[in-house]
């Protein structure tokens, strides 16, 4: 029970991470690679953005070895709980919103319509700054209306 706890705990607070790391270092020190994400039809497989899935994998990858030296501790639980959050934040913003994989194009469901139109209005801002909706999971209700 305390391992299905530190998961879904880790999980929720990834989301809190994932604002704050969006909003201060994406758009904040790392615009660099960040930008060509901001770029409207980005024709190349790889974005520079996408460094940023190797940044977050390194800590899972870690927790996950960590976590399994002298059999299954809390760190494989944390570990979890981020590869979890990342597969999730793949599945939404890469294959549900951006459409890199054509996987979920005619969806009805009013969440998963509320994280589009949000992340659209992120997009809408084309440079670092006047920027909104930096979740991924939890945006605004008012984009859930229809």
């Amino acid at each position: 029970m305390v391992s299905f706890l530190i998961f879904i705990g880790v999980f929720l607070f990834m989301e809190c991470v994932t604002w704050c790391t969006h909003k201060f270092v994406m758009h904040g020190f790392m615009w660099y690679f960040h930008s060509d994400h901001h770029q409207p039809k980005y024709t190349n497989v790889f974005e520079r953005n996408d460094i940023f899935f190797v940044i977050f994998a390194i800590p899972s990858i870690l927790l996950f070895y960590f976590g399994t030296i002298d059999g299954i501790n809390y760190l494989f639980f944390i570990g979890l709980g981020l590869t979890f959050y990342g597969f999730c934040y793949f599945m939404v913003h890469d294959v549900l919103i951006h459409q890199r994989f054509k996987w979920f194009k005619n969806t009805k469901n009013k969440y998963l319509i509320g994280l589009r139109k949000a992340h659209k209005a992120h997009h809408k801002h084309l440079d670092k700054e006047h920027g909104e909706c930096f979740g991924m999971l939890f945006v605004p209700f008012k984009y859930y209306k229809i």
